[in-house]
């Protein structure tokens, strides 16, 4: 990653998104993760997790990511 200083200031070259986009995206995880609490074992079967690992993602804060979301 690459910085500058100007003015005694250093500067990331690299641009994190807008705030407001951020926040609509930690809106959406939300919204995912209880859909997720909210599913049944069946449905839960068949897309390969089990209600044990819904509840440890759903029961996660929004801040907690997987780590490649945040490059």
């Amino acid at each position: 990653m690459a910085s500058f200083s100007h003015a005694g200031i250093c500067m990331d070259t690299k641009r994190r998104p807008p705030l407001w986009s951020r926040i609509m995206q930690a809106a959406q995880l939300a919204r995912q993760r209880r859909a997720l609490a909210a599913l049944d074992a069946h449905i839960l079967c068949d897309i390969g997790i089990t209600a044990d690992d819904a509840q440890a993602e759903a029961g996660k804060p929004v801040w907690d990511v997987p780590r490649h979301w945040l490059a």
